[in-house]
């Protein structure tokens, strides 16, 4: 991976990073024939290897060189950024914008491109300081791009006594570790002996984002400027950054169609594949697994057979959407432009290390359908920006008042924008959708399957709604003419894995689409028990509304069961009768036999669905059952499966 030096750019490291060799121990039983070894031969690689060892240990290694040409003396706001879906990317931009209103100058910038060993050297800068803007993934975990800065969090001694910071989480509470990485980044920067220039800000994505991100900068801006004795100079930031470049002569080899890193990396597939490698996978089944309702749930097969991808059950697949060629035209008509105009929107701020918002040159089509998110909702920011460029002065004040944090700003923002589903073409960037994999390698090993739901409905307004990716996905027929639609995709690892020793009982909880990791256990506990192994109970609670419609996998679980592979299959069919059941209710119905499993035999609790209600109320039933059959107090039940979480043996793979 390629490390920018803080200061902006990659160092001139005068060393040479020797492999790691691994030894071989003989046992002291094991005496070598002598015709093989004599003296003289020992000798001699007695002393080879004393040489390497002094050469791997002991030598003097020159001191790396830094050029200090490349520093960013003019910059003092760093704003570092640990993102998964582009909200704390595009929060970090904005800061980095706001700083020159206050007569400083600030840049955002990934903290997987630089060596944060170098952090501490930024208190040489004046009236310095470092913001993050960090993200929390899955259970607690850091983003993908945040992983070596939170590695290194952990690991390092460094000394940042005069190092200034603020940071600012994004979650969301129907997680269990709620914005953990954010909590992390601020206590761990604290102990290392930086400087809290602010309080930390904790953004919760289950109520609303954005409004807890403004109200937190509107009073960290004034910190800053106590903090530092400087004063707002009255300009304010715009959002505007990129120059558009039309390129009317251009070799079209060298414009992007859609790829993420690699140009015509579509064109010529080469592992390891990542998120800036995809591996297009072609479509094999595509098939609609419930038999009635006005829903469409389905399951997907994507061939990965010459991809060389590996993956476990448990893990997640992250698929890169395209969106509805249709609305890509319509747009296009509506801006007047001629869509296969090739582009590139370049950088206004020539020291920032990311040149372009997306893989440029690219056409409007390929940005407009690859690359932008056509269906997102406008950011307060954004609104703001538009007034100013606004006629009609109706139209201009309802938009700076929904950018406003007043109360009834924030009732018209919620209304007419997001209970509306508005969008907007100043655009964020199309992200990745992430599934969990309904299926083991150990029994497809050269196939990834997907199980979803298609996302339609009508907003209050009337707006039809539709899900970019599951639209997407959901149009991937199989058809008998040889042509095979393809998936760009690849493998994002998971901590949601089956226990070491199969003979651990499992207890997996998934209504609806969270059957999808369960899917891939049964398979690979029923391949552990053809393999002769001592396979412990394997218990599901599945969810759904009727039996008759969207009882998903119905058939393959009742093999699985009369296999007795799945140990029980309990299901709960919430409409089928008058009082709604749920698999809460089922978990009470048989605590005793649960809680014998928990406590006395080292069972594995599995959770995945939805976190607001369903893994809360799951969450709730299991306190319950330790404090019914346990005799533990509330308090204690909760300590109880925390610790439980923090063995490994209750996880959760949920969603909001």
């Amino acid at each position: 991976m390629k490390t920018i030096c803080f200061y902006r750019h990659i160092c001139s490291l005068n060393y040479v990073k020797m492999e790691d060799s691994e030894s071989q121990l003989l046992s002291d039983e094991y005496q070598p024939p002598e015709t093989l070894l004599g003296s003289l031969d020992i000798f001699v690689f007695s002393l080879i290897a004393g040489l390497l060892i002094y050469w791997f240990f002991f030598r003097k290694k020159p001191e790396p060189v830094l050029d200090l040409k490349t520093f960013p003396a003019n910059r003092n706001v760093v704003v570092f950024y640990g993102s998964q879906t582009g909200t704390a990317e595009e929060f970090a931009n904005r800061l980095a914008k706001d700083a020159h209103r206050y007569g400083m100058k600030g840049m955002a910038t990934d903290p997987e491109e630089y060596d944060m060993s170098e952090l501490s050297r930024l208190k040489e800068i004046p009236n310095s300081m470092a913001v993050f803007c960090m993200a929390t993934y899955g259970e607690g975990d850091p983003t993908d791009n945040a992983q070596e800065f939170y590695d290194w969090m952990q690991g390092t001694d460094d000394d940042l006594e005069g190092v200034n910071f603020a940071v600012f989480g994004l979650g969301n509470k129907t997680y269990e570790h709620f914005n953990a990485t954010g909590k992390y980044t601020d206590k761990r920067f604290a102990e290392l002996g930086g400087k809290r220039v602010f309080d930390l800000g904790l953004g919760d994505d289950d109520s609303n984002l954005e409004e807890d991100f403004i109200s937190w900068k509107e009073q960290f801006w004034p910190a800053v400027c106590e903090f530092f004795g400087v004063e707002a100079t009255g300009e304010e930031s715009s959002i505007r950054q990129f120059e558009l470049v039309v390129h009317n002569d251009i070799n079209m080899n060298q414009v992007y169609t859609g790829e993420m890193g690699r140009l015509k990396s579509f064109q010529t597939q080469k592992p390891p594949f990542d998120s800036k490698n995809l591996f297009l996978a072609p479509v094999t089944v595509n098939r609609k697994l419930n038999r009635g309702g006005n829903r469409h749930l389905m399951h997907i097969e994507l061939d990965v057979m010459d991809s060389k991808i590996r993956y476990d059950a448990g893990d997640h697949v992250a698929v890169y959407p395209t969106n509805d060629a249709a609305v890509v035209s319509r747009i296009g008509e509506r801006l007047g432009v001629d869509l296969d105009t090739v582009i590139s929107l370049k950088n206004l701020d020539e020291e920032s290390n990311k040149k372009h918002p997306f893989p440029c040159p690219s056409t409007y089509r390929t940005a407009l359908t690859h690359y932008l998110d056509i269906n997102n909702t406008p950011r307060k920011n954004v609104l703001y920006e538009l007034s100013q460029y606004t006629s009609d002065p109706q139209e201009q004040e309802n938009m700076r008042k929904m950018a406003s944090a007043s109360p009834e700003g924030k009732a018209l923002y919620q209304s007419w924008v997001l209970d509306s589903e508005r969008n907007i073409l100043l655009l964020p960037q199309l992200q990745a959708r992430y599934y969990s994999i309904a299926s083991s390698n150990k029994v497809h090993p050269t196939s990834i399957h997907i199980c979803a739901v298609v996302i339609e409905y009508t907003t209050k307004t009337g707006r039809v709604y539709k899900g970019v990716a599951t639209n997407w996905l959901k149009n991937k027929e199989v058809t008998e003419n040889g042509h095979k639609h393809t998936v760009p995709m690849y493998v994002r690892r998971s901590q949601f894995r089956l226990p070491f020793k199969p003979s651990n009982p499992v207890i997996m909880t998934g209504p609806g689409t969270g059957i999808a990791p369960f899917v891939g256990f049964i398979q690979e506990r029923a391949w552990q028990k053809e393999q002769g192994k001592d396979v412990g109970e394997t218990i599901l609670y599945f969810g759904c509304r009727h039996k008759n419609e969207d009882f998903l996998y119905q058939q393959e679980l009742e093999e699985f069961e009369r296999a007795g592979v799945l140990t029980q299959l309990n299901v709960a069919f919430s409409r089928d009768q008058e009082h709604k059941i749920y698999v809460q209710h089922l978990l009470k119905k048989n605590k005793e036999q649960l809680w014998k499993l928990i406590h006395s035999n080292n069972a594995h609790i599995y959770v995945c669905g939805d976190a607001r209600n369903m893994a809360r109320d799951v969450h709730t039933a299991f306190y319950e059952i330790a404090e019914e059959v346990g005799g533990l107090t509330h308090t204690q039940a909760v300590d109880y499966f925390k610790k439980l979480m923090t063995k490994g043996r209750y996880l959760q793979d949920v969603w909001s």
